[in-house]
C-alpha cells in the first residue's frame, strides 16, 4: 500500500530584495525597471511514492528542497502546485523544538505536542511513562524546556513522536545533535519500525545513517530530484560530484553557510607520497587552515574518520574534547592531533566540519572529502586494534584465586 504519494509537488517563494516598501522606492524601482521581489523555487514537479515498510532517505546541499519536501508532506507547508497524499498516522520531527513551548514544563509539552499531532489526551496519558522512560528526562520532566540543552529538546521530541505509533515518521537532521547513546537508541527504534512496516522519509547528510537504513534515496538538487535508487549508487554518485565553491583561492568542496570556509588541510606524520599513509600506532595530526568572512563568536570545529564504505570510526568536536574557542575572524590554523592511531590495516575518509556550538548552523562541513590509508603489520582482522590476551589452562586446572 502506497503511504505518501507527492504529484507534481512544486513550491514557489518569493524573496524580496528591499526594507519595507515606501512610494519613492517604489517609484525609483519602476523608472529603473527593478523588481523587489524574486521568485523563487525551491520544488520543481517532484513525483515520488512510498511503501509501507519503506525507508526513503532524501540527501542534497543546504537549500535544494529537503525541510521544504518534508514540510509539506507533514502538512506545515502548502504546495504552490500539486497534491501530497499520505494513508495513516503521521508524526514528524522537522525542526528542533518545534510545537514545544518554551515556558512550559517538559510534561506539559508532552501533551501539547501530542495535541498538535491529533494524539488524544487519553492516549498520551497512556503512553506518557514510556515517552518519559525513552527520553531519559525523568528527572527534568517539570523543568520549564526553556532551560533545556538542544539535546535534550530533540530526546523529548523524538520519544513523544515513535511512543504515539505513527504509520509515517518524517525526519529531518534534528537527531545528529542528540547525544551518541541516545542516537544508538533512536537507531534501534527505528529498525524497529522498520520491521513492524511502518515508512520513514528520512533528510539528512549523514550518509552513514542513509546507507544503513534506507531501501531508496532520492537526491534533491536545485529543488528538483536529480537521481532516485538504491543508495548505493545514489549516495556515490552524489558524493563523487559534491557542491564545489569560490573561496578566492580556487576551489573549495563541501557545503554550508561558507561564512567560515576550510581552505587546506595537510595531513602530518605521514609517510610516502600521493594519499596519506599511516601505520597502526602512529601518531596522526592535520593541519586546518581556516577562514572567516566575519567574526564568528563560539565556533566548533568538529571531525569524524569512516571506513571506505561508511562506517563511522571515530569522531568528536572541539565542544566535545572541552576546547573552547571564543571566536575567529579572518584566516587562522587549527590542528587535530590522534596519539597512537588505533585503526588497523584499511582505507579510511576524514570529514571535517566548522559550526555553531547548537549545530543549527553550518558554516562549512566536508563530508568523505580526505581520504588517508592506515597500514599495520598485525594479522587482527577488523577496524580497531584491540589488543587481546589469552590464558589457556590446560586439564581444567583452576586459576590463580580459584576455590576447592
Amino acid at each position: 500500500m502506497k503511504t505518501i504519494e507527492a504529484i507534481n509537488v512544486s513550491k514557489l517563494f518569493r524573496l524580496r530584495h528591499t526594507g519595507t516598501p515606501t512610494l519613492k522606492s517604489r517609484f525609483v524601482d519602476t523608472i529603473k525597471r527593478r523588481r523587489g521581489s524574486e521568485d523563487f523555487w525551491a520544488l520543481r514537479n517532484i513525483n515520488f511514492s512510498a511503501e509501507a515498510g519503506e525507508t526513503i532517505g532524501v540527501i542534497g546541499p543546504n537549500g535544494c528542497g529537503k525541510t521544504t519536501l518534508l514540510s509539506i508532506i507533514a502538512s506545515t507547508m502548502a504546495p504552490t502546485t500539486g497534491r501530497v497524499i499520505t494513508r495513516g498516522r503521521l508524526a514528524s520531527l522537522l525542526e528542533l523544538g518545534a510545537g514545544f513551548h518554551p515556558d512550559l514544563t517538559g510534561r506539559e509539552n508532552i501533551f501539547l505536542n501530542g495535541a498538535i499531532m491529533g494524539i488524544p489526551r487519553r492516549t498520551i496519558e497512556e503512553k506518557f511513562d514510556s515517552i518519559v522512560a525513552f527520553s531519559g528526562l525523568d528527572h527534568f520532566i517539570e523543568t520549564p524546556i526553556k532551560f533545556y540543552s538542544s539535546g535534550m529538546v530533540v530526546r523529548l521530541g523524538f520519544s513523544v513522536a515513535i511512543e504515539v505509533n505513527p504509520d509515517i515518521l518524517l525526519v529531518d537532521e534534528v537527531l545528529a545533535v542528540g547525544d551518541q547513546a541516545f542516537q544508538k537508541k533512536s537507531s534501534r527504534r527505528i529498525q524497529r519500525m522498520k520491521e513492524a512496516g511502518k515508512t520513514l522519509l528520512v533528510a539528512s547528510h549523514d550518509m552513514g545513517t542513509i546507507r544503513r537504513f534506507c531501501d531508496r534515496v532520492i537526491h534533491l538538487q536545485n529543488g528538483e530530484i536529480d537521481e532516485q535508487g538504491v543508495p548505493a549508487g545514489v549516495v556515490d554518485n552524489y558524493i563523487q560530484s559534491a557542491q564545489e565553491l569560490p573561496d578566492g583561492l580556487g576551489k573549495i568542496a563541501g557545503w554550508g553557510t561558507m561564512e567560515a570556509v576550510i581552505r587546506g588541510v595537510k595531513f602530518r606524520g605521514s609517510g610516502g607520497n600521493g594519499k596519506p599513509a599511516y601505520r597502526t600506532g602512529d601518531d596522526f595530526s592535520v593541519e586546518i587552515e581556516y577562514f572567516a568572512a566575519r567574526k564568528i563568536e563560539n565556533p566548533v570545529f568538529g571531525y569524524a574518520v569512516h571506513t571506505h564504505d561508511f562506517q563511522l570510526c571515530s569522531g568528536s568536536n572541539t565542544q566535545i574534547d572541552r576546547c573552547p574557542i571564543e571566536a575567529i575572524e579572518g584566516p587562522g590554523l587549527m590542528k587535530l592531533s590522534l596519539e597512537s592511531l588505533p585503526l588497523l590495516r584499511g582505507h579510511y575518509l576524514l570529514s571535517l566540519s566548522i559550526h555553531s556550538q547548537d549545530h543549527n548552523i553550518n558554516y562549512h562541513r566536508q563530508d568523505y572529502t580526505y581520504p588517508f590509508d592506515v597500514v599495520s603489520s598485525t594479522d587482527r582482522t577488523g577496524i580497531v586494534d584491540a589488543t587481546s590476551r589469552w590464558d589457556f589452562r590446560p586439564g581444567g586446572e583452576k586459576g590463580p584465586g580459584s576455590q576447592g
